[in-house]
């Protein structure tokens, strides 16, 4: 470990200085020559904003890594490369060069990398190295790019990842090059003051591919010049490091190949845009990535210290979540729902991916197939130590493949890939553990007697039972879980302010169908219930509020613009005093009805008979 000293932290803190004091000059300049992005249908941003964001952030790391960074040929290597990159990019920005121009440009420096001997050892083959070092370069670059989606994100994620990358060059006594990254660092920070939400500046093409292009090249001598002899740092710790804007891109590109449009065609269909449709405010969605990164981060640190399959298991872990979120949010709209039905129409392609996209049961069966593992695995794990020699571990591979296919035919034959995931209740979760007894009792007998059971634990099978049935469970009410959480904070902020009365089953049922249905556009911000033994009671996260002689107060103190009736256990009397009390403050009242009814002949009829009541 490299001890951080006093002059250590001069070049940083330059850097930060610097990135401070000319972000705004930057700023006028753009402004003055007119390098100003305009709002666009496919943009985030709803006014005109100032660019070339990047000379600061450029300019800020150079003077300081010429001045004060002692230089290596590797680093200098990652720097010149950078900086053309940087020369490409500020050239689109300012004459908007073709795709392919700025392709060929980070081919270009993607080659210079390469040929100064800056490649990722993952395979036995120079030669394969040395393609897949290119496609990590470039793959990286226009990642960044792509994550510079909405105020201060791709700066911020850069800033979490190059400040891990300085950490496991700190772990590696890698000391000048983890003072390289520390600059770049701070370089970022400084300007994220200026970016970030609401910005008064971005980035441009010029700090996005610089940023990229520094950050997969500076992973690549993390790579080479650290000590693990793990096949498993050296593989993760690049990927894990910039696992966000891997992820989103690989998200925003797969679900723009099923909706039939291009992969680098813009759109507001980023995991970040997707969150904010969901109710976060933009905010909140760059803070949740932030601390996605920040979590990633983390891992990419442990895993040098950590046996290599416990780093495997949290890695699986890690993705699996990440997985779960990306396929929650393909459901939230991106883009217009026509252009991909056209899309399948005109492409058969497409009409077979969409279709299959929709048939989530082998989703299910890959992902409880890697559970099951998971969970076999941890039983070993937590009854003896970590993967090893010992015979216990070998056992445990010559009986893996047995309890992957008695688990899986159990599932089936329990029915738990009849439910839909976004509504799992109780009668599920007792199918998943009955469906768990019964494959863990079916391998024991197996095992009893193909093995005799010599040589096994007992424990393992009950350890393993009790993990499989946590890992099903906790996959199956992810949705509902994200359902819960990700819109938490900001249900008040758009949509009707609401307020339920009756704080019952109905008020229940009424808070999960306005949550789960935000076409209606209501925000529920409480309860109010005459029962006393209900006052300050939280329902979903909202408080029940008093009753009799508070309602005044209550409307008045939470801006009610609507009253909610959810209970048919009311009398008209207590109606007609709401509504009056309504009517005097010109809030509306509505209730809550529930009916089945015969199908007429004109069943246009009934339908306007109902909505003609007012009810909800």
């Amino acid at each position: 470990m490299i001890p951080i000293t006093p002059a250590n932290l001069i070049p940083p803190l330059v850097s930060f200085g610097l990135a401070i004091a000319l972000t705004p000059v930057v700023r006028m300049l753009a402004r003055r020559f007119g390098f100003v992005a305009k709002p666009k249908i496919d943009r985030w941003h709803k006014k005109p904003t100032a660019m070339m964001g990047g000379v600061a952030i450029w300019f800020s790391v150079i003077t300081t890594y010429l001045a004060l960074v002692p230089h290596t040929g590797q680093s200098w290597v990652v720097v010149g490369s950078a900086s053309f990159l940087f020369l490409v990019g500020l050239l689109d920005d300012w004459l908007h060069i073709k795709p392919y121009q700025k392709l060929i440009g980070q081919v270009i420096g993607a080659a210079i990398v390469v040929n100064y001997g800056l490649v990722l050892p993952w395979t036995r083959s120079l030669p394969a190295n040395m393609v897949i070092t290119i496609f990590w370069l470039i793959g990286i670059t226009n990642a960044v790019n792509l994550l510079d989606n909405m105020d201060g994100l791709a700066t911020g994620i850069a800033a979490i990842a190059s400040g891990f990358l300085t950490l496991n060059f700190i772990t590696s006594n890698q000391a000048t090059d983890a003072l390289m990254l520390a600059v770049f660092t701070a370089a970022l920070l400084g300007f994220l003051i200026y970016n970030s939400n609401p910005a008064s500046i971005f980035m441009g093409d010029s700090g996005s591919m610089f940023i990229g292009f520094f950050l997969a090249g500076s992973a690549l001598i993390n790579v080479a010049g650290g000590r693990s002899r793990s096949f498993v740092p050296v593989l993760a710790v690049p990927i894990l490091v910039l696992f966000i804007p891997i992820f989103d891109t690989t998200f925003v590109t797969i679900l723009r190949k099923l909706s039939g449009r291009a992969a680098s065609q813009g759109g507001r269909d980023h995991t970040s845009h997707r969150l904010v449709a969901l109710g976060l405010s933009e905010k909140r969605a760059v803070l949740m990535l932030y601390g996605l990164a920040a979590v990633s981060g983390l891992l990419a640190v442990s895993v040098r210290q950590l046996k290599p399959d416990v780093s495997i298991a949290l890695l699986v872990i890690f993705t699996l979540g990440l997985t779960l979120l990306g396929v929650y949010l393909a459901g939230v709209k991106g883009y217009d729902e026509e252009e991909a039905v056209r899309a399948a129409r005109d492409k058969p392609l497409y009409a077979f991916l969409i279709d299959f996209s929709y048939k989530r049961r082998i989703f299910e069966v890959l992902l409880d197939i890697v559970l099951i593992v998971l969970a076999y695995w941890s039983a070993y794990a937590i009854k003896f130590e970590p993967f090893s020699n010992s015979p216990a571990w070998k056992l445990f591979l010559r009986t893996l493949p047995v309890l992957v296919v008695v688990r899986l035919a159990a599932f089936l034959v329990f029915g738990v890939y009849r439910g839909i995931w976004r509504y799992t209740g109780m009668d599920d979760l007792m199918a998943f553990a009955k469906a768990v007894a019964a494959g863990s009792l079916l391998s024991m007998i197996i095992v009893l007697f193909k093995f005799r059971f010599q040589g096994f634990s007992r424990a393992v099978f009950l350890i393993d039972a009790l993990v499989m049935l946590l890992l099903l469970a906790g996959s199956r009410i992810a949705f509902r879980f994200f359902r819960q959480v990700l819109p938490a904070g900001t249900t008040t902020d758009k949509g009707k302010r609401v307020l339920i009365y009756g704080a019952g089953d109905a008020g229940e049922l009424l808070l999960r169908e306005l949550l789960n249905n935000r076409e209606l556009r209501y925000a529920p911000i409480g309860f109010m219930d005459d029962d006393k033994n209900k006052h300050g009671k939280l329902i979903h996260g909202l408080r029940v509020f008093g009753g009799n002689g508070l309602f005044a107060k209550i409307v008045t103190d939470q801006a009610v613009e609507q009253v909610l009736i959810s209970t048919p256990r009311i009398s008209e009397e207590r109606i007609a005093e709401i509504l009056s009390l309504c009517d005097e403050r010109n809030i509306e009242l509505k209730r809550l009805s529930i009916r089945i009814e015969a199908i007429s002949e004109n069943p246009l009829k009934s339908i306007g008979q109902i909505s003609a009541n007012g009810d909800l």
